[in-house]
């Protein structure tokens, strides 16, 4: 069973929280600050920590940060408001690995988890998070889990060996349970420079809800097409124009 970590500081979310997590079968901790969520994680240490952005004294950056510095693999997803664009840039740059908007919808934190629960399964069982295949002369590139300043020398090294080979139409494929730090967002920048200075066709696709706005609000939309799915990739990069 695993131990969460919700902190907020209004007392019904906290509550509906609970009585929501504890349905999931979770063991579930609760703080009504930044402060006493910092205390409760270093007693319990969850696995995964739910925290609001804003918060009087300590807000939840300042308890992202913390966590991350003291286990950089606790999944931490913050809840935003809808209006908060450049908090939620400055969390995933701090290497939050989700982010829900209030007011809390189900179906989103239900989302959320289980994202959160796949990608502390994958950390797990030591499965590749960055591989890749040839289909129908496209190098389709799949990507899963956190991707974050730790991988740059893997994806560098997938898509050299991609570039050796001559491949020049590109699928970076996104498991819908894969986040993409601000480091990460850095390195994927890199390969899609790179890959349009030599033009090579390129396409992203399979990235969860989530994702694919935060990828619009860094603007990798700007660099590189974006699909909902692998098939509507392939038919763009197989189009002669």
């Amino acid at each position: 069973m695993r131990k969460i970590l919700v902190i907020d500081d209004e007392k019904p979310t906290l509550s509906m929280f609970q009585m929501f997590l504890k349905v999931y079968g979770f063991t579930v901790y609760t703080a009504e600050n930044g402060e006493q969520g910092l205390k409760i994680f270093q007693k319990e240490n969850p696995s995964i920590v739910i925290t609001d952005i804003k918060m009087p004294g300590m807000d939840g950056l300042e308890v992202l940060k913390k966590i991350k510095e003291i286990s950089p693999a606790t999944e931490v997803i913050i809840i935003t408001g809808h209006g908060d664009v450049d908090l939620t840039i400055e969390a995933m740059n701090l290497s939050a690995t989700d982010f829900i908007n209030k007011p809390i919808q189900k179906k989103a934190l239900d989302a959320a988890l289980k994202r959160a629960e796949e990608r502390l399964s994958l950390v797990e069982s030591n499965e590749e998070e960055i591989s890749w295949t040839l289909k129908d002369n496209i190098a389709v590139v799949d990507i899963q889990g956190n991707i974050n300043a730790s991988h740059e020398d893997m994806f560098m090294s997938v898509y050299d060996e991609i570039e050796k080979k001559g491949h020049e139409k590109i699928l970076l494929h996104f498991s819908e349970n894969s986040s993409v730090s601000g480091a990460g967002i850095g390195v994927l920048i890199q390969i899609l420079t790179k890959s349009n200075d030599k033009g090579y066709r390129l396409a992203i696709a399979g990235l969860s809800e989530n994702m694919e706005k935060f990828f619009q609000i860094v603007g990798i939309n700007q660099m590189a097409q974006i699909f909902k799915d692998q098939e509507e990739a392939f038919t763009y990069l197989k189009s002669e124009t």
